[in-house]
């Protein structure tokens, strides 16, 4: 999952946003190597968060990092990362959620990653930090009810990864009154549903990752 780089994007947080995307990716050695190199060159809160989920995870040994990393995010519905899954669910509507990712990195110029969808929490981060932070800014601004959602089923858990996502949050301006609502009755009633098809995209939630 790489996008291709286009121009100097120009946000304080644009390297933070990278190495959460890092983090948040299938875990291997490269990814947590190059997610060190960034944290030297960040602070704050945004680098306390990153830095705790790095420490949890040189801790563990590749195996047993990449299991953690299925079991959290492959396997529990809860902790997804496909932000249109919490906005529109198994809906008509979330074809439509989809295309709209999928157009916004056209528009800065680069293709959607061909191995992932559009809304994969990694995938835009990586488009803010890489591309088009402004898009990339409205993108995550306008889903952060998804990545509460997330953030709060991850902390329940004591999820490593929870920080990271925690400091994502910190990035972005603070959630309202009524999204904090919303996000409430999202974590307890789970997304709109409806059985209905998905063109121009089709999944099951968590997705089937592919063979390599």
């Amino acid at each position: 999952m790489r996008l291709v780089r286009r121009g100097r994007p120009a946000t304080d947080h644009r390297l933070g946003w990278q190495c959460a995307s890092l983090l948040l990716s299938y875990p291997d050695a490269d990814s947590l190597r190059m997610a060190d190199e960034m944290l030297v060159h960040l602070d704050g809160p945004v680098a306390e968060g990153l830095s705790a989920t790095a420490a949890a995870l040189r801790e563990l040994d590749p195996m047993r990092a990449a299991q953690l990393y299925v079991d959290t995010f492959d396997l529990k519905r809860r902790c997804t990362m496909y932000l249109t899954y919490w906005t529109d669910g198994d809906t008509r509507n979330r074809g439509n959620a989809l295309l709209a990712f999928a157009q916004a990195y056209r528009a800065a110029g680069v293709e959607p990653p061909a191995r992932e969808l559009p809304d994969h929490l990694p995938v835009v981060l990586e488009f803010a930090a890489t591309v088009d932070p402004d898009g990339g800014r409205r993108l995550l601004t306008g889903h952060r009810v998804p990545i509460e959602v997330l953030h709060r089923a991850l902390a329940e858990t004591a999820s490593p990864y929870a920080s990271t996502v925690a400091a994502v949050l910190s990035t972005l301006p603070p959630v309202t009154d009524a999204e904090r609502q919303r996000a409430q009755r999202l974590a307890t009633a789970g997304p709109p549903a409806e059985a209905v098809g998905l063109e121009p995209f089709t999944l099951t939630v968590p997705p089937r990752r592919e063979e390599t």
